[in-house]
């Protein structure tokens, strides 16, 4: 995928330092989404995997996880410089573009799980944790001495 078409505010974008991962793809499986790392930013990116194009949409986004109804992203966002504890989760409604920190305050180095539409798993501490999606209530353990979550 790294040699797909890349198009940032609507210009081809090329870098050699480009560097995809965290992919999630949507139920079609040609579109899916990815962080792009270049030049020290990170953005989300929508691409379509048979046109292969792939437009930045969003700057500050790692390790995104398209929802079950294909309509938001929850995601990792960079919130401080401080090494020891730089992200928190977050969710992006992708009509809306409006976006939503979680309940989780703790650091997460994880590429997030959705359990349904309105829960969002994910991995810190030794545990599997949950949060509800729309930034309201409390984190909640489901899975101690575990380290990332998976859907079957």
């Amino acid at each position: 995928i790294e040699e797909m078409t890349l198009l940032l505010d609507g210009k081809r974008y090329y870098s050699s330092d480009v560097n995809y991962w965290g992919i999630t793809f949507a139920d079609d499986g040609k579109k899916f989404y990815a962080t792009v790392g270049t030049k020290g930013k990170t953005y989300l990116v929508e691409a379509d995997y048979e046109k292969l194009v792939a437009n930045m949409i969003r700057e500050n986004v790692e390790c995104p996880s398209l929802s079950p109804d294909g309509k938001r992203i929850a995601f990792k966002k960079r919130v401080s410089a401080d090494l020891a504890a730089p992200w928190r989760l977050a969710v992006l409604d992708l009509a809306s573009g409006k976006e939503t920190m979680l309940a989780e305050t703790r650091s997460v180095d994880d590429q997030a799980a959705w359990l349904d539409d309105r829960t969002v798993a994910y991995g810190v501490e030794s545990g599997i944790w949950a949060v509800p999606a729309d930034g309201s209530g409390a984190a909640r353990e489901l899975v101690t001495r575990a380290s990332s979550p998976a859907g079957v």
